[in-house]
């Protein structure tokens, strides 16, 4: 194991050290600070929220704890390399516990599917739908693995700032059927329509439409059955701030509430930022976690653009957004497991309104989470913490959402209390939402979208904003909006293409 250790900063005089900024402290800014700590620079983190998580960010409210957003954790070896870098142990700061089952899907009628690690159980699950389906599931993790390799270990920690690396991914990607979706990839091998949905909702975890995601996501069926899905104890929260933890004990500074309102840009490349109350900090490098249409829109306001112009970034697809219900209630649930997916009425109806025609249905589908399940720090004695969200349409759709978002949570609050949680509306002690207004006022997400641009096959990898800025030099992307997109290990993975890309700090003293 290679141990990376940063230069000492030069005792007498200022850090001599290179200096990179980095705009943003998600998962992919705080990777990223670890990643280039390790690699010799100073580096700074500006957030212009209070705490670290971007949308990994806690809600702390009446006792009870609210992670904002992610709370499902995959692949975990992705978080174990950065402490790996420093020599440190990821388990002696955050703990990981499995779940079994991952989460439970309820459908429309009352039926439920769980998925589980354990292939005789998911055996079962599938023929207590369809007997017949079983022979086809095993075909389809054979595919799921083939998907796995071509691309997660093949792309995801590889930049694509170049169309020969993307064509160099070519063949791999067209064995696979890339150009087919992963519900149609799942319908080939399976006929049951609920099983189809439990095995296929799965890019909705990163803003993609099943529908029409590519069937190369897929991966996500093998990733989740190889390594397992898990729960950080005290909440995703707390593995952020674990992340956060490690930089500043490596020297990386943080400066929270703080909100860059430019890059500073000169001769072409990036050298600095400047705040929104005016103060310029200067930088040899700048990586920007912000919303990459935000960061070309706005951050880069008065650069002029080749590629990412307004009106490119504009014309992009992007995912749909979320409302997101926070709630602790005075008694506790205990049918409820931690993870439930609760499916509505339609399947394909829904996701078309969503992602096509960007109306806001009258019916839903909802993930449900119950984290006092499996934790009871996040909520008090004789209680139970909750969120509930729901997709719907980012803010190319016309809805109202001052108007609407709490006839929307209500309708939500009576569809739980009416199937799986009585007494619902006199147990609530407590209550917080989010919705598409947030993501866009709060997180600074063009149209409000929840996981950036909508990964489809020809807005992934190189069509996607690149790793290494096609703009400006020295300027460096992470995040959901960069490749390999969204979801924790996508994000925090972007960081990693960064060693291949931005120059050792030893290379530039």
């Amino acid at each position: 194991m290679t141990v990376h250790q940063p230069p000492p900063p030069v005792e007498t005089g200022p850090d001599a050290r290179p200096h990179a900024v980095v705009i943003g402290a998600g998962f992919g800014g705080l990777a990223a600070a670890v990643r280039l700590t390790a690699r010799g620079y100073r580096v700074t983190v500006i957030d212009k929220l209070d705490a670290v998580g971007g949308r990994g960010y806690v809600h702390r409210q009446d006792g009870f704890t609210f992670d904002a957003g992610p709370t499902i954790i995959t692949a975990p070896f992705v978080f174990e390399a950065l402490w790996t870098l420093f020599g440190e142990r990821m388990e002696d700061h955050v703990t990981l516990k499995p779940m079994e089952p991952y989460y439970t899907i309820r459908f429309d009628d009352g039926r439920t599917f769980r998925c589980w690690s354990d292939k005789e159980k998911m055996r079962a699950e599938i023929a207590a739908f369809e007997p017949g389906d079983i022979d086809g599931y095993e075909d389809f993790l054979v595919e799921s693995e083939k998907c796995y390799r071509t691309g997660f270990q093949k792309m995801i920690d590889q930049p694509f700032h170049t169309f020969g690396r993307m064509a160099a991914q070519m063949p791999g990607l067209i064995a696979r059927r890339a150009d087919r979706s992963v519900h149609g990839l799942v319908s080939k091998y399976v006929r049951n329509k609920n099983v189809r949905q439990a095995l296929s909702f799965h890019p909705l975890f990163i803003g993609g439409n099943p529908l029409r995601t590519s069937g190369v996501m897929s991966l996500i069926s093998y990733l989740e059955r190889e390594y397992g899905v898990h729960y950080a104890m005290g909440g995703t929260g707390a593995l952020a701030r674990g992340i956060a933890d490690l930089a500043e004990r490596h020297g990386t500074a943080f400066r929270l509430g703080a909100e860059v309102d430019e890059i500073i840009v000169k001769d072409g490349a990036a050298k600095g930022v400047r705040l929104t109350g005016g103060e310029t900090i200067a930088a040899d490098c700048v990586v920007s976690n912000a919303d990459a249409g935000w960061t070309y829109t706005h951050l880069l306001r008065n650069h002029a653009r080749r590629r990412w112009t307004d009106r490119k970034v504009r014309r992009m697809n992007y995912s749909m957004s979320l409302l997101v219900w926070y709630f602790g209630t005075d008694r506790r649930y205990e049918d409820i497991g931690h993870h439930m997916i609760l499916m509505g009425p339609r399947y394909g109806g829904l996701l078309k309104d969503i992602f096509d025609h960007k109306v806001l249905a009258d019916d839903f589908s909802l993930y449900l989470h119950r984290p006092s399940a499996s934790d009871p720090s996040v909520a008090p004695d004789g209680c139970d913490a909750f969120y509930v969200l729901s997709p719907v349409p980012n803010l190319d759709g016309g809805t109202d959402w001052e108007a609407m978002a709490e006839p929307y949570r209500q309708r939500i609050q009576d569809h739980l209390e009416q199937t799986m949680m009585p007494g619902l509306s006199d147990a609530i002690v407590t209550s917080k939402m989010t919705t598409p207004l947030d993501f866009r006022d709060r997180l600074l997400s063009t149209k409000g979208a929840a996981f950036g641009m909508e990964p489809t096959i020809f807005q992934l990898a190189w069509f996607r904003p690149h790793n290494m800025s096609e703009e400006v030099r020295d300027l460096y992307m992470v995040g959901a909006g960069t490749h390999p997109g969204a979801g924790l290990p996508g994000v925090v993975s972007s960081a990693a293409i960064l060693d291949r890309l931005v120059p050792h700090a030893k290379e530039l003293a």
